[in-house]
């Protein structure tokens, strides 16, 4: 936990639209100028706070995999391994951005995160976790009958979806301490981490998966201690009534109470998996979790924006209440 002056140890998980808005061409320049604007708000952040960033990765993951299968003749490259480069790629950007809005002795580091899985997960049995791009159904079956692909319906297109495992253990989580000890900020699970396991008691392999990256960054932020878990995405807060003329905010809420009145409500593919994670954060540590926009930010830190999750509060809290 931080220590003094009111400095507080803060993970933020960045949502895949702080590097890539929806409809938006994948180009190096939409990513940097995403990431640009995402840094203007993490900096004020870092600047007063302990700060550990980590991040989507599966528009990027899902574009490297395509590459990947567009050659034929080329040997195979597994998710892990794909995860690893978008982790570089994408920790490269933050980190160079974020140093461009901090004083220049503020030390900054993107670290390549393993994370372990049991190999014997049920996930493995079903594949939920959307990558890549939407396709029409017709190239979406042609990909699965090439390249062994499962796909799931996203709209009017279909999306490639993997295994997604529950993560167990950050494995170089003493390193990630040592870093925010010596005052560090610290990119790192990006993507949900680099999917492993042991083979043997000492032998750690990639695992063909990919994480959720709110879960893994739960796991993270129980795992260092910190103060406030942040899940930053394209929405204010977490609404009920989504897509209903009768929408509202969650202001505040219960682990608890939020789950069994409203779990229902929630997107498996999106918003289910924030609320689990920061419910999860909540329970642990006793600490609150917050979900709403990465422009609100100082409110998510402060608990005065977006929606936030703690065990002192009582019941579910509706904006307008």
């Amino acid at each position: 936990m931080a220590a003094g002056g009111g400095a507080r140890r803060v993970i933020v998980a960045l949502g895949g639209n702080a590097l890539l808005r929806r409809g938006q061409p994948m180009t190096l320049e939409n990513q940097r100028a995403n990431v640009r604007l995402a840094c203007d708000h993490l900096a004020p952040i870092a600047a007063r706070h302990e700060l550990l960033v980590s991040h989507g990765n599966g528009p990027q993951i899902g574009l490297l995999a395509l590459e990947e299968a567009a050659y034929e003749p080329a040997p195979h490259f597994p998710l892990d391994v794909l995860g690893a480069e978008t982790q570089g790629m994408i920790g490269y950007l933050l980190e160079q951005e974020l140093g461009n809005r901090l004083p220049v002795d503020k030390p900054l580091a993107t670290l390549l995160t393993m994370i372990e899985v049991d190999p014997h997960d049920v996930a493995f049995d079903n594949p939920t976790k959307p990558i890549g791009p939407g396709y029409p159904r017709d190239e979406a079956e042609e990909l699965a009958a090439r390249r062994g692909w499962a796909f799931q319906r996203d709209g009017d297109r279909f999306r490639r979806v993997v295994a997604s495992p529950a993560p167990k253990r950050i494995v170089e989580l003493r390193q990630i301490r040592w870093l925010l000890e010596h005052g560090c900020v610290v990119i790192c699970a990006g993507g949900g981490g680099i999917p492993t396991a042991y083979r043997t008691e000492r032998q750690l392999v990639g695992i063909e998966a990919v994480i959720d990256k709110d879960h893994a960054s739960g796991l993270l932020a129980r795992e260092v201690g910190a103060d406030v878990f942040i899940m930053a995405t394209d929405t204010l807060a977490v609404f009920v009534g989504f897509d209903t003329p009768d929408r509202r905010a969650i202001v505040r809420a219960h682990p608890d109470a939020i789950l069994s009145e409203h779990a229902s409500e929630f997107a498996a593919g999106s918003m289910l998996p924030k609320v689990l994670a920061a419910c999860d954060f909540a329970r642990a540590t006793g600490r609150p979790a917050a979900i709403g926009a990465l422009a609100d930010i100082e409110g998510l830190v402060a608990g005065t924006a977006g929606t936030r999750i703690a065990t002192d509060v009582d019941g579910v809290v509706l904006a307008g209440a």
